[in-house]
């Protein structure tokens, strides 16, 4: 019997991925267009699927390896991202970020987030990033209301429990870091590393190994099983490999696999024009820092410094979207929340425009779990990452790496024993639900959003 998987639709970017509109035009890899054998095909180019790709190499030097971008490096979710590589527990679904599992299943997260970055800044390292693009400065929980402020306090309990460093900032200090009043408190933690996500995936992708090829609008519409191995199908062109590292996060369902498992979220965001020397010097601060909301469902902001000038991102808005499509009204409704909360926050900087607004797809599952293992004799997952596409996807790309080979380690470990995720109700009203729910923790979050 002929196993085949043939993909309903192709990824669709929503607006333009401006952090790599930041950074120089680049060279564009070929097009995969004849037909290759090689070991093993990795589809997907974002943090998952490089960073399989790199430890592929790490492991087997002689084995070649081949990477299957549907469209170009850095355009997709990964270079969608705010670019948050957090080290510790950090669970969108909670009202403090605090883990599910108690204080021991939370240690061994914070020991594979932390095993993940040290991955990372060797990639930083070799490829040569600067602090601008790889920085290990830390991130702040920022509280605008007493309910934030409470939940940055729990928090800070939590992270004491876990023998984790964290400090507390009063109104002032928040005030002293961003240039506004805006925030009640903030709370630091030094592990977080701000990465410009762009810059970094480029950046992987120059230190795969010498035996990984990367191809680019090169998009798998079909994976087939063939004798002891596998076809996949990239328009005319043909890849037979004997193994495969699926890391497409949530497309992995446009395949077949993971059916009614996978909640496809979107989550928007805007980025300012150049602020420009007397408005930098109008608002103060720091030039660069980081904020995510003390509610999770609040505002994510980084103030960023780039050769144009100074900038700053609002993230916020969260929507389930099952097509994986998003409408135009949606992004326009998101943008006007944008520029609600920045309006709110910076009114020295009334009337700076938003020049990029875009979107980015999120993979999440009902028991927070992700999409990993050997789904078929061959075939293995490293997709669903919870929100958490930086530290997690590294992750899971160097577990799914490490579980093709044999080598034993305890990301593969941790991730093999987790539960499958959890079947979801029918489409209809889990896009109801999870909206309807989103909308509510969004209107309950108050001035965090």
């Amino acid at each position: 019997m002929t196993i085949e998987f043939r993909a309903t639709h192709l990824p669709r970017q929503p607006g333009p991925a401006a952090w790599n509109a930041l950074l120089p035009s680049r060279p564009e890899t070929e097009k995969l267009n004849a037909d290759i054998h090689v070991d093993i095909a990795v589809i997907g180019a974002g943090f998952a699927g490089l960073s399989a790709a790199r430890r592929l190499a790490q492991l087997d030097p002689s084995s070649r390896i081949v990477v299957l971008e549907a469209g170009r490096l850095a355009e997709g979710p990964a270079g969608r991202n705010s670019g948050f590589m957090i080290d510790l527990p950090h669970d969108l679904s909670s009202s403090d970020y605090a883990g599910q599992g108690g204080n021991d299943d939370d240690a061994a997260q914070i020991a594979l987030n932390r095993h993940a970055i040290s991955f990372a800044t060797e990639v930083a390292a070799e490829s040569g990033l600067s602090s601008d693009a790889f920085d290990a400065c830390g991130k702040v929980n920022g509280a605008a209301t007493d309910a934030g402020h409470q939940h940055n306090l729990d928090y800070a309990n939590h992270l004491d429990g876990l023998g984790e460093d964290s400090t507390l900032l009063d109104a002032q200090s928040m005030q002293d870091l961003t240039g506004t009043d805006y925030y009640r408190s903030g709370l630091f933690t030094p592990g977080t590393v701000m990465i410009q996500p762009a810059a970094y995936i480029r950046g992987l992708a120059q230190v795969l190994g010498k035996n990984v090829e990367l191809y680019e609008r090169s998009a798998v519409n079909a994976i087939r099983r063939e004798g002891n191995g596998w076809v996949l199908s990239c328009g005319s062109a043909r890849v037979r490999a004997q193994k495969i590292i699926l890391a497409t996060n949530g497309h992995a369902e446009s395949f077949g696999f993971f059916k009614r498992r996978l909640m496809h979220v979107f989550t928007y965001a805007s980025m300012t024009e150049p602020l420009g020397p007397a408005l930098e010097d109008r608002l103060g601060g720091a030039k660069k820092w980081a904020i995510t909301p003390a509610d999770p469902m609040g505002s994510t902001l980084r103030r960023i410094s780039t050769s144009q000038g100074d900038r700053i991102i609002v993230r916020s808005r969260f929507t389930c979207n099952p097509s994986m499509r998003v409408g135009s009204w949606q992004m326009k409704s998101a943008g006007h929340n944008h520029d609600r909360g920045f309006a709110e926050r910076f009114p020295v900087l009334a009337g700076v425009k938003m020049q990029y607004r875009w979107a980015g797809q999120l993979c999440m599952s009902w028991n927070g779990v992700s999409a990993f293992g050997e789904i078929e004799d061959g075939l293995f997952a490293a997709c669903c990452q919870n929100g958490l596409g930086v530290a997690r996807g590294t992750l899971s790309g160097m577990a799914a790496a490490e579980l093709a080979m044999g080598t034993a380690s305890e990301a593969v470990d941790h991730l093999v024993c987790s539960p499958p995720p959890k079947q979801l109700p029918p489409t209809p009203l889990t896009w109801m639900g999870a909206n309807l729910y989103m909308r509510w923790k969004e209107w309950a979050s108050g001035r965090e959003c």
